[in-house]
């Protein structure tokens, strides 16, 4: 069941291993047979007889179900940048571990002329990085290329159907993983420990062994940065500029992995943490994407919490901008302590409906944020610099053009005032189209002046990190 249902939007965080319970459906009409491992797991997630795990069923007969249907907010881009006219027409593709963004370009004007928006058919081996590697291990590796280069392949064929143009550049660009997905390279270097890749260059491809039956020209996935920061990343340094400023600037991505880039002119650092997987759902128990039914904002009110829920329908999950404003909102009302806990003793906190969060969640956000705040500090720390010295934090990533600022400086996930941050959205598309204008030579730039630090390997980032995993509880 699980091929059907992934094209209706059912989630398979786990990558279809029956433990995350996210592709739960209910059977309406019809018959699924469950055997005793099976019902082991329903009984597992206090879910009755009617229900069923999607990836551990068999669809035997015709069904009726009652699934979660809902369309993703997918960010493209239209932010204009200077740019010098080299004709033609180009495609620029983000592609992201959840979603994939292409955009048709003008390279005389810039203009964009279409745009085409995707989930990420990998999503059937999970949601997260890690269960497509452990997916690429046992053998799978070929079909999850041939998956993305076919989602990619029929977005651009839909760019330029009934138009009479010749495609002269695609650029893509996306983290490490996904390039080497794309590339067909061996991903087992990704997944072993010291986690070196010697695929991190720049990929050229022609559109026939894509089997993309397009008009194209130089096909290019640009090049990684480090084994865990990618072209997307690349492209966001390129997009904020933040390589020739003077001041010192920040480049935190907030997407399915937690990539943070600190420096100047003189020279840029980067690292990679294990944050996304919280802020996108899959690790809270009522977690989702920022889908319709999401709870997406969270405020104090005279009559309690008020939720803001994606499609104003009711509440059934909560994505990861509603995940900040509740722990922060609930900070502030008491409830939670200083090391997470919940002060009433309760197993969990009611947001909305039946949408709670429970200790386990308020532990999965810690670590979240704790991995973010840390890499901040270490990377700082060996420029030699506080955060009073940064004179700009950039924000990118989908989910960071959604989170309040002042409840993400509340958590204690970065340090304040708020006013120093800027949100610039989907900054991995923005600085792909600007190297459609391009040659190589302002990535090689960008690789030259960059430096990747491994935050595992600082000897005190587990210090750090567990000291940032705190929250500051307001003053009486």
């Amino acid at each position: 069941m699980i091929d059907v249902l992934h094209e209706f939007g059912v989630e398979f965080p786990c990558g279809g291993n029956g433990n995350c319970g996210k592709c739960k459906v209910r059977v309406l009409q019809g018959e699924i047979r469950a055997d005793s491992e099976h019902l082991r797991k329903l009984e597992e997630l206090s879910l009755g007889p009617s229900w069923r795990l999607a990836c551990m069923s068999l669809a035997e007969n015709d069904l009726v179900l009652e699934v979660g249907q809902y369309e993703t907010i997918i960010q493209a881009d239209e932010t204009r940048f200077s740019f010098e006219p080299v004709g033609g027409y180009g495609v620029a593709v983000d592609v992201g571990t959840t979603t994939i963004v292409a955009q048709l370009v003008d390279l005389t004007t810039a203009s964009i002329l279409g745009v085409e928006t995707a989930m990420n058919p990998q999503g059937r081996w999970g949601s997260d990085l890690i269960s497509r590697l452990e997916s690429a291990l046992a053998g799978l590796g070929p079909e999850l290329t041939r998956s993305i280069r076919g989602a990619v392949g029929t977005m651009l064929g839909k760019l330029v159907r009934g138009k009479n143009i010749t495609l002269d550049r695609v650029v893509l660009v996306g983290n490490t993983v996904m390039q080497h997905f794309f590339a067909g390279d061996d991903t087992r270097p990704l997944s072993f420990y010291p986690f070196e890749s010697p695929h991190l260059s720049v990929k050229y491809f022609h559109a026939r062994e894509l089997q993309w039956e397009i008009p194209c020209g130089a096909i290019a996935f640009y090049p990684s940065i480090g084994s865990f920061v990618g072209s997307d990343i690349l492209a966001g340094i390129h997009a904020t500029g933040m390589r020739h400023h003077r001041e010192y600037s920040a480049l935190v991505d907030l997407g399915t992995n937690g990539e943070i880039v600190v420096g100047n002119r003189e020279g840029l650092l980067c690292a990679s943490t294990a944050a996304g997987p919280a802020f996108e759902g899959a690790r809270i128990s009522q977690g989702m994407l920022a889908t319709t039914g999401a709870i997406s904002s969270v405020t104090d009110s005279a009559e309690g919490l008020r939720c803001s829920v994606i499609g104003n329908v009711p509440a059934t999950g909560i994505c990861g901008s509603g995940l900040i404003d509740a722990v922060a909102v609930l900070l502030d009302k008491g409830e939670l302590g200083g090391f997470g806990e919940i002060l009433s003793g309760r197993p969990y906190l009611t947001l909305a409906g039946q949408v709670h969060l429970t200790a386990r969640d308020i532990q999965e956000f810690q670590l979240a944020k704790a991995a973010i705040a840390a890499g901040l500090q270490i990377l700082l720390r060996k420029l030699g610099i506080t955060w009073e010295e940064l004179s700009q934090v950039y924000i990118s990533g989908a989910f960071g053009s959604y989170i309040n600022l002042e409840n993400m400086i509340r958590t204690g996930m970065m340090a304040g005032p708020a006013d120093r941050f800027r949100k610039l959205g989907n900054t991995a598309l923005i600085g792909a189209k600007m190297f459609l204008f391009s040659n190589m030579e302002p990535a090689d730039g960008i690789l030259t002046g960059t430096r990747h630090v491994n935050l595992e390997s600082e000897p005190d980032f587990q210090d750090i990190f567990v000291d940032r995993l705190a929250f500051n509880l307001p003053s009486n």
